[in-house]
């Protein structure tokens, strides 16, 4: 489970926050029907820093942010046997008058 910004006592600032978009065709399909759009996420961040973040970076108005903290896959190189990063995902849905354009 990530540690939560606020117990940490540390700021974080909006780019820090939303570190990419997460542009798939999956993610492509939700932001066309649902006005859902996937970004990976500073694991530290929490669900109102993301919503915030994201207010800002892109101006729009956020309904709801769900989150998930995705494991790494075990991986392998000749005799070693190793791990991807852990890394946290953002599903942000927004108000149906806002949009965010990648391309």
């Amino acid at each position: 489970m990530a540690r939560d910004i606020t117990k940490v006592k540390l700021t974080l600032k909006p780019h820090q926050i939303v570190l990419r978009p997460l542009v798939t065709e999956k993610g492509y399909h939700k932001a066309e029907r649902y006005n859902s759009y996937t970004f990976e996420v500073n694991r530290l961040a929490g669900k109102h820093d993301i919503r915030e973040a994201v207010e800002e970076l892109f101006n729009v108005r956020v309904v709801r942010v769900n989150t998930q903290t995705r494991k790494g896959k075990p991986r392998r190189t000749r005799y070693r046997t190793g791990h991807t990063n852990v890394w946290k995902k953002a599903i942000v849905t927004l108000d149906p008058e806002h949009r965010i354009d990648f391309f």
